[in-house]
C-alpha cells in the first residue's frame, strides 16, 4: 500500500483532476499535477503544478523523482508517456489499456476480440476503404480514431458519398465508420478494479445527452433490472481482458431490450459525478484508492440522484458578447441540491463549467426537482 503522505501524480488540470486533487487531499495524500495550461482547474489546487507538454521528458522525471504513483484524467495522456513512468514508478491504468481506449480502431477490434457486444463497424483507413465497406452501415456515422470526444471529430453518414465527404473534411484521419443504431436511452458503469483484480462498480446510471455532451444523468438507471445487471457483468468483463487497474467508465447503448458498448473511458467519467453527492464513497476517492493499492470502499447509494451538466452556454443567455454569472442564489436556496463549479476562469459555449445533483428518495421525484432547478437559472430545454 502507498499511504498518506506520500504524494500521487496527475496528468491533466482539468475538473476531473480537481476533485481527485480533492480527494487525496482529504485522505491525506499530496497531489502533482502536470498539465500544460498555466490556469488549469486541478493545477491550481495542487501542491505543485508542472506547466509542461504530457511528454516532457524533464517534467516527467520530477514525477518520477518524487511522487508514488502516477494516474490520469483523461485518455489522451500518450501512451508512450505511461510507458515511460512505469519504468520507474506504478502507473494505474496501465499504458496498455489507455492505449486501447484512447483510439477508436484499437477499441472496437479489442471489442470484437474479446466477443463484448458492439455495433457494426469498420475501419476508414483510406477512401478505398469507405468505397468497399458493406451497404448494411449504413446509415452511419464516422467517427475520427483519435481525439474526438462530446460528439466532436463525428459525422452522420447517411449515404456512401457523405462518408467521403465527411471523411475527406477531417483531411483522411483513420476514422471508423459505425452503423447508427436506433437507440432508447443510454446507460453507463463506473466501476474501481484492485491490482488483485477485486472490482465495485457503482449503481448503473441512465444519461440523456443535447448536441453530442452529457447533459442529465439519473440514477438508478430506469432500465429493467437485467440491463442494468449485464450492464455490469459487460463493465467487469471489460476490466478484467484489459487488466485494469483504476477507476473505468464504460458507456452502452440500449436498443430493442438489447445492450451495445459505445465506448470506455480509462478514468473517471461525468456520468460518475453523482457519486460525489449520493454514494458512500466518490468515484474519486476509489481512483485514489486504486492507486495506492487501498482496499475498494463501498460504492453503496444512500440516494437516487440526478446530475445536470452546467455548460458556458449559460453564462451568456440571449445576449452572445457578454459573459454574466448565472444566479447561483437559486441553485442554493434548493434543499437536497449540491452545486459543483469547476474554478475555470472563462465561460465559452459548450465548455463544461460545473454541474448540480440533487437527491432525493427516488429517481423520478429527483429528475423533477432538477430539470425544475435547471429552469430556474435559465436552462429551459427538459
Amino acid at each position: 500500500m502507498i499511504l498518506p503522505p506520500a504524494t500521487l501524480a496527475m496528468l491533466g488540470g482539468g475538473q476531473l483532476g480537481r476533485f481527485f486533487v480533492s480527494a487525496a487531499h482529504e485522505m491525506g495524500y499530496r497531489a502533482w499535477v502536470l498539465d500544460p495550461d498555466a490556469d488549469s482547474p486541478a493545477g491550481r489546487i495542487a501542491d505543485r503544478h508542472l506547466r509542461a507538454a504530457y511528454d516532457d521528458a524533464a517534467a516527467l522525471d520530477e514525477i518520477a523523482g518524487h511522487c508514488a504513483a502516477v494516474t490520469t484524467e483523461f485518455e489522451n495522456v500518450p501512451a508512450a508517456t505511461l510507458a515511460y513512468l512505469a519504468e520507474r514508478m506504478p502507473v494505474r491504468p496501465s499504458a496498455r489499456a489507455v492505449a486501447i481506449c484512447q483510439d477508436r480502431i484499437a477499441e472496437r477490434r479489442f471489442l470484437r476480440e474479446n466477443g463484448f457486444p458492439h455495433g457494426d463497424f469498420a475501419v476508414i483507413q483510406d477512401e478505398a476503404d469507405i468505397a468497399a465497406a458493406h451497404a448494411g452501415l449504413f446509415p452511419g456515422i464516422l467517427k475520427v480514431a483519435r481525439f474526438g470526444y462530446d460528439g466532436k471529430g463525428q459525422a452522420v453518414a447517411e449515404s456512401r458519398e457523405a462518408a467521403l465527404a465527411a471523411f475527406r473534411s477531417s483531411r483522411g484521419e483513420p476514422a471508423v465508420l459505425e452503423k447508427r443504431l436506433d437507440l432508447d436511452f443510454e446507460l453507463s458503469v463506473v466501476l474501481a478494479r484492485d491490482e488483485a483484480g477485486h472490482a465495485r462498480c457503482f449503481p448503473v446510471a441512465e444519461n440523456r445527452h443535447a448536441r453530442g455532451i452529457l447533459d442529465v444523468s439519473i440514477v438508478p438507471a430506469r432500465a429493467a433490472p437485467r440491463l442494468a445487471d449485464e450492464a455490469r457483468e459487460i463493465a467487469g468483463r471489460i476490466a478484467a481482458a484489459l487488466g485494469y487497474v483504476g477507476v473505468l467508465a464504460v458507456e452502452f447503448f440500449v436498443c430493442q431490450d438489447r445492450i451495445f458498448v459505445n465506448e470506455m473511458a480509462p478514468r473517471p467519467h461525468n456520468s460518475g459525478h453523482y457519486t460525489l453527492d449520493a454514494c458512500i464513497v466518490s468515484q474519486y476517492e476509489q481512483q485514489v484508492r486504486a492507486l495506492c493499492g487501498l482496499p475498494l470502499g463501498a460504492t453503496r447509494a444512500h440516494s437516487a440522484s440526478v446530475m445536470v451538466n452546467l455548460l458556458g452556454d449559460l453564462w451568456f443567455g440571449a445576449d452572445a458578447a457578454n459573459a454574466v454569472e448565472p444566479a447561483w442564489e437559486k441553485l442554493h436556496a434548493i434543499a437536497g441540491l449540491k452545486l459543483h463549479l469547476y474554478g475555470k476562469r472563462a465561460a465559452r459555449r459548450g465548455r463544461k463549467m460545473g454541474h448540480f445533483t440533487v437527491v432525493g428518495d427516488e429517481p423520478e421525484g429527483a429528475l423533477a426537482a432538477a430539470l425544475a432547478a435547471r429552469r430556474l437559472i435559465g436552462v429551459g430545454n427538459d
